[in-house]
């Protein structure tokens, strides 16, 4: 069982709907170079199926989410509009193979009935499934970041 740090201020922590409009905002960005793709695809005359599709959806939603969290930024254009940033536990800028796994943690996520990300309204540090199993967090990018407010579930410091 997890140990509350008393400590932790709980508003550096991305709120559920503030992360869900991150990424409503997100789909309408991928949406854009993904329907271009397949037009372009289909008017050059080739087959392109429904599973060809969803591999490319696949395809553009893991370079889109690993390489802006993984970025300077920190944060795909939908967290950067909704001022929100993804860190590893200790605070800092996340690797690309880290961003990889957090999103396709997001399938498991989603597989459970959506419980995954249904967890972010209930758990003390505002975490899906898929930032637990990533070691992410989804911080208020306007907020300072004190790694010493964070727990490791442990009661120890994240320093």
């Amino acid at each position: 069982m997890e140990t509350t740090n008393s400590n932790i201020d709980h508003s550096i922590y991305a709120g559920f709907w503030k992360r869900v409009a991150a990424h409503l905002i997100d789909c309408v960005i991928i949406l854009v170079p993904l329907l271009t793709i397949i037009t372009v695809i289909r008017n050059t005359g080739d087959s392109f199926d429904e599973n060809d599709r969803n591999v490319l959806t696949v395809i553009v939603g893991w370079l889109y989410y690993a390489i802006s969290e993984s970025s300077r930024a920190q944060a795909t254009f939908g967290k950067r509009i909704m001022r929100i940033k993804v860190t590893g536990i200790d605070g800092n800028r996340i690797k690309f193979g880290k961003a990889t796994g957090r999103f396709f943690g997001k399938f498991l996520s989603a597989i459970i009935v959506f419980m995954g990300f249904i967890m972010v309204a209930f758990t003390e540090k505002r975490q899906g499934l898929h930032d637990i199993m990533s070691g992410c967090l989804v911080t208020n990018s306007e907020e300072v970041f004190r790694k010493e407010e964070i727990s490791l579930g442990t009661g120890a410091s994240a320093i």
